[in-house]
């Protein structure tokens, strides 16, 4: 096979021999069999409604246990939130949650099975960007309120070994070792990954949702300007981020692959009860995404979590078909009350796009089983389908936590 060098860091010819072992290692070596991939989709959990309420956390490992026993997953996504933002930022308990999905102890949490599968993980707000804010500082609680160190806790622990994924190993392409030398603090997102697999480019970024691409002042109360450290994070992480979604549909083109999936963890298009501004940062994302997504002309699958309740739609094409969860019954589907296009219009009409918020944080935990099937007809679409995948809820009523 021929080994693949990422398109920018050849134009700049600065790879190294050793990372591009790494990034070669990272495809699907199997990728020309193209049988159907299953994966285990999920976001926003463990959540608690305190932070004295463990329930969720302690229930944590019988739902580790549904995903391993389903015959068909081979591979775990997350998609951001590990905690509500009702509960304070340690990196203690990050290191928690670590161990629950690694399987090494846990005090006070009996029999942790860990996953046994690789889990791919992107965080999310509520672990290091809303750190400062007065549920998650903690005060008196022990919270850390500086975002910056919470994001290094999540780094050090999550991201110790670049390159790999969490639980079991599978090798992926990581921004801190695949950068474009030009912008040498890409180098710090060492939790921007890209692997391929079954004819499928998957491409993660940090793009925190709750505090509009971290544009919420830093501090408690809030000040009435972003300190500089704040405006740096911003810049360079949106420009990271830009630079390595570049690289995966680069690598999409170039490798001829049926599909692109997108893991973040933002909403882009959710209010949240809040006005039109407070999503107004994430435009550059959007527009980026389309322009990629027209350019490609397969089919395009984002994967978000943040809002909480699932959704099914394409909010690049104006009227188009949209299912969601009723309030007060995960169970149920109905049609959206409200419609994305318009929380963001600028003329879209991006057709193989599909985005699928995954249900979280409420107490009956839930996962998405997303199946990838190489082959199937790129016009193929539904409530729950899309080109090459198809995906159930998977809702389940946990046994009581031990």
């Amino acid at each position: 096979m021929q080994l693949l060098i990422l398109p920018m860091i050849l134009a700049a010819g600065m790879l190294a021999t050793a990372t591009t072992a790494q990034a070669d290692s990272s495809r699907d070596k199997d990728k020309d069999a193209r049988g159907v991939l299953s994966i285990a989709v999920f976001g926003d959990s463990p959540y608690g409604t305190s932070n004295a309420d463990t329930a969720q956390f302690m229930a944590t490992p019988a739902f580790i246990k549904t995903i391993n026993a389903d015959p068909d997953v081979s591979l775990v996504l997350h998609v951001g939130d590990i905690h509500s933002g009702q509960q304070i930022c340690t990196k203690e308990y990050d290191q928690s949650i670590y161990n629950l999905w690694t399987g090494a102890p846990v005090a006070g949490v009996p029999a942790a099975p860990g996953f046994k599968f690789p889990v791919v993980y992107t965080p999310g707000d509520n672990e290091w960007t809303d750190c400062h804010k007065k549920n998650e500082s903690g005060g008196a609680n022990g919270g850390n309120p500086n975002p910056l160190e919470n994001l290094k806790f999540v780094r050090d622990i999550f991201f110790a070994n670049p390159g790999h994924t969490i639980a079991v190993d599978m090798p992926v392409w990581s921004q801190s070792k695949n950068f474009d030398p030009r912008y040498p603090t890409d180098a710090d997102f060492v939790e921007n990954v890209i692997w391929e697999k079954s004819g499928v480019v998957f491409v993660t970024m940090n793009i925190p949702g709750g505090s509009n691409n971290d544009e919420d002042n830093w501090g408690n109360p809030t000040p009435l300007n972003q300190t500089k450290a704040q405006t740096d994070e911003i810049l360079n992480r949106t420009g990271a981020d830009l630079r390595w979604l570049d690289q995966a549909f680069a690598l999409a083109r170039d490798d001829h692959a049926q599909a692109v999936v997108i893991q973040l963890q933002a909403d882009m298009w959710d209010l949240d009860g809040k006005p039109p501004s407070h999503i107004g940062a994430y435009r550059q994302f959007i527009d980026s995404i389309a322009l990629h997504t027209t350019g490609f002309g397969r089919p395009v699958l984002l994967l978000n979590g943040d809002s909480h309740k699932y959704r099914s739609d394409n909010p690049l094409v104006e009227g188009a078909p949209c299912v969601t969860e009723k309030p007060g019954d995960q169970a149920a589907e109905a049609a959206c009350a409200d419609d994305a296009y318009d929380n963001q219009p600028n003329g879209y009409n991006v057709r193989n796009f599909h985005r699928i918020v995954v249900h979280g944080s409420t107490p009956q935990m839930e996962w998405l089983k997303l199946n990838v099937k190489p082959g199937e007809s790129e016009g193929r679409a539904s409530a729950s389908s899309f080109g090459p995948f198809s995906w159930k809820r998977m809702i389940q009523a946990l046994p009581p936590a031990p």
